[in-house]
């Protein structure tokens, strides 16, 4: 008797992974910005590794620089509100 009970199956699960928010959007304290993903690392007001959530409540911004072995890496930061251009 093997087999699932319940839950995602691979197939769907990679589906939910990846990027949730986009480049000038607000977000309040403790979204979810990412899921399971090596490509996006913590910027400023960023908590996590893999599972990156927002510190505090702003606007998402992304910005890239030279991560090992001259391989792109993209830091994901949010400006807090009271800095944000109204």
């Amino acid at each position: 008797m093997g087999g699932r009970v319940g839950g995602l199956t691979s197939k769907f699960y990679r589906e939910t992974r990846g990027l949730k928010v986009s480049g000038g959007e607000l977000v309040k304290s403790g979204t979810v910005l990412t899921r399971r993903g090596d490509r996006w690392k913590p910027g400023h007001n960023v908590i996590g590794l893999t599972l990156l959530t927002a510190g505090c409540e702003g606007e998402v911004y992304f910005t890239k620089k030279r991560g090992n072995y001259r391989r792109a890496v993209t830091l994901i930061h949010i400006r807090p509100l009271d800095k944000v251009k109204k």
